[in-house]
């Protein structure tokens, strides 16, 4: 029986999920918060720390295999109703960079056999080069392998310049977040993961109105990141999202981003991304369109 998205929903429908996926990314946040270059071991237990604190209030909780993300499924630190869902993504990034390709990760979707997986996610760069079909194909290839294991699948494209559009000013971010949900939302992958319109700047009417277009250009169920959008501004985005047709959030950075580095990670959480969390949690419980009416 294939998985439905009450796998990783709250009681009412919405979605309310940790992303905790961030590999080399991480590490360079590190970096930049003055703590060192962190091994392996750090990047695990942080990961750790984050399911232990937070993942109670979460109806989805994303993690990669790269750093001990099946051993929180094999450990139990998730509970029940917070479902588990693994990155299948294989990254091509340069140190300190940002993602530059993705690419199936067939380690990962060996993974996603495993009992308790509730889905997968691939994160696909989006452009306008040579490489847009072959995209479109990784998207559709995703797609059935996670039909093929009865499992969900949570398709992330994020959208990119080619060097051209930069050197020609023609590049609009607004665009081709739209332009990238009607090539691919169409799919039909069982939830899109989208960007938020306009960075989450502007006034609530702006956002609001931003939100609404970008709903006009999804099929299906869909849910914003965080990426880009600054830690005061992602609850009111997610607020006009969810007032759009978006059936909630799947974030990492506005949750926990300024507790990188931190003396006390545990300790940290509580105070500064768990009332974050509670607050969009009660957002989505709010305002958010059930996944079933998408």
């Amino acid at each position: 029986m294939t998985t439905t998205l009450d796998a990783i929903a709250r009681p009412g429908g919405g979605l309310a999920m940790i992303a905790m996926d961030q590999r080399e990314s991480l590490r360079h946040m590190f970096d930049l918060a003055g703590a060192g270059r962190p091994s392996d071991g750090v990047l695990e237990s942080f990961k750790r720390d984050v399911a232990s604190e937070l993942s109670d209030l979460a109806s989805g909780f994303l993690v990669d295999r790269d750093f001990g993300g099946m051993r929180l499924l094999a450990d139990g630190l998730l509970p029940e109703r917070c479902g588990f869902i693994l990155a299948a993504d294989a990254l091509t990034q340069e140190d300190g960079g940002p993602v530059e390709e993705t690419a199936l990760d067939p380690a990962a979707l060996a993974d996603a056999t495993t009992a308790g997986v509730a889905a997968i996610k691939l994160l696909i760069i989006w452009r306008r080069d040579e490489r847009r079909a072959q995209r479109v194909a990784l998207a559709e290839e995703f797609i059935a392998a996670a039909a093929e294991r009865g499992i969900l699948s949570v398709l992330e494209p994020v959208v990119r310049a080619t060097p051209a559009e930069v050197d020609a000013g023609t590049w609009n971010t607004e665009d081709a977040i739209r332009e990238a949900a009607r090539e691919l939302s169409p799919l039909h992958p069982s939830l899109y993961k989208v960007q938020v319109p306009l960075g989450g700047t502007g006034s609530p009417e702006e956002q609001r109105a931003a939100s609404e277009e970008l709903a006009r250009d999804i099929t299906g169920p869909w849910v914003v990141l965080s990426q880009g959008v600054g830690l005061d501004r992602f609850a009111d985005a997610v607020e006009a999202a969810c007032r759009a047709g978006a059936s909630g959030f799947l974030a990492g950075r506005a949750l926990w981003s300024d507790v990188v580095g931190a003396p006390d990670v545990p300790a940290a959480l509580r105070e500064r991304s768990r009332p974050r969390l509670e607050r969009l949690t009660e957002i989505v419980d709010t305002h958010a369109r059930p996944w079933s009416e998408a």
